[in-house]
């Protein structure tokens, strides 16, 4: 059951904000006594940090899905954004903003978690890059790695609009990309960028 109940609050809390959904609502859409949730969760914000959990999980294992796959570096990118859009587009607030602006400790316990995942993601898309002549040879890699990771998150943290946030996120995926890329890295972004817009 306390499965159960994280998988809907998670679908609930990605669809319609962190901030909006009460235990009533879930309990509702579960057809369970509010009781039942509060036999697993003492408060609404035990359950916002399981659920938070168990998408920083999904996402995790959905890049792992991607990178081991036979895409470039670039390509790789691209198809990580897909899956972030494919994720949360019937999301209207950025849950990231949602929650360091409504449930800053659960944020803050994320964001350690979260830190470490991006840089050890774009580390590798970058070595993988120099190695495939997409990226150039002479790149400092721990500062492209806080660049990036700075953009990023400035974005989701102070964006509330899912889909504005999205819109910038490319943009700084251009950015990045172009800063680090070669003649041959340029013309696969270009390649990337057009198939984005068909």
């Amino acid at each position: 059951m306390k499965e159960k109940i994280i998988s809907k609050a998670k679908e609930m809390f990605l669809k319609l904000g962190f901030k909006s959904i009460t235990m009533d609502d879930i309990a509702g859409e579960m057809s369970i006594s509010k009781k039942t949730i509060y036999k697993y969760f003492a408060n609404k914000e035990l359950l916002i940090e399981e659920s938070v959990q168990i998408i920083h999980t999904e996402i995790n294992n959905i890049i792992n899905t991607i990178t081991s796959q036979n895409f470039n570096a670039i390509e790789e990118n691209f198809e990580i954004r897909r899956m972030f859009d494919d994720m949360f587009k019937s999301t209207d607030t950025s849950p990231v903003y949602q929650l360091k602006k409504h449930y800053p400790e659960v944020y803050q316990k994320l964001l350690s978690v979260q830190v470490e995942m991006c840089e050890s993601c774009f580390r590798k898309n970058i070595e993988k890059g120099i190695v495939e002549g997409l990226y150039r040879k002479n790149l400092n890699i721990d500062a492209y790695i806080k660049f990036y990771y700075t953009l990023i998150f400035s974005i989701n943290e102070n964006i509330r609009s899912e889909r504005e946030a999205f819109a910038l996120e490319m943009e700084a995926l251009q950015y990045h990309t172009r800063a680090m890329a070669t003649d041959k890295g340029i013309l696969e972004l270009e390649k990337n960028l057009i198939k984005l817009s068909l």
